[in-house]
């Protein structure tokens, strides 16, 4: 019994540093104004920096100033699970999967206005949502009510 609840908690200890170790949200910047970024860049969105929104990709790193950001919206689609239905079992056609995407409306200094879209992961979302909220002082725009209920 003793040995069980030791490696609970050393799972435990092990998956909050893990998460801690993590510099931001994992997301996929799948596209938008920005010519110096390709389609589908895996990165890091991080929203702790007290003065921008700041994206990591392996190769680049776009700063967008907090106060430039003028539209936040979420929105997701889902989509049933047919492949999985037919490779592994029936069942999988009742469950639909999810994708989420945050898209990042801003201002450069000449007045063109700019948009990032973003894949987040479901477990970095509501984190990212309220820390752009607090951080931008705008509400999340959202793209509809299931959306909405899956972002609060």
């Amino acid at each position: 019994m003793r040995v069980v609840s030791l490696m609970i908690v050393l799972g435990l200890a092990c998956a909050s540093s893990r998460a801690a170790a993590r510099p931001g949200s994992a997301v996929e910047y799948l596209g938008g104004t920005l010519a110096n970024l390709s389609p589908r860049t895996p990165g890091w969105l991080v929203t702790t920096d007290p003065l921008s929104l700041v994206f990591y990709a392996k190769k680049s790193m776009i700063r967008v100033p907090y106060e430039r950001i003028n539209q936040l919206e979420y929105g997701q689609r889902a989509e049933r699970r047919y492949l999985e239905s037919v490779l592994l079992s029936p069942l999988f056609v009742l469950m639909k999967k999810r994708d989420h995407y945050v898209t990042v409306g801003f201002e450069l200094e000449d007045g063109q206005q700019q948009a990032l879209l973003f894949r987040v992961d479901k477990d970095d979302l509501r984190s990212l949502l309220v820390s752009l909220e607090a951080r931008t002082g705008r509400k999340v725009e959202y793209q509809d009510d299931e959306a909405r209920k899956a972002g609060k």
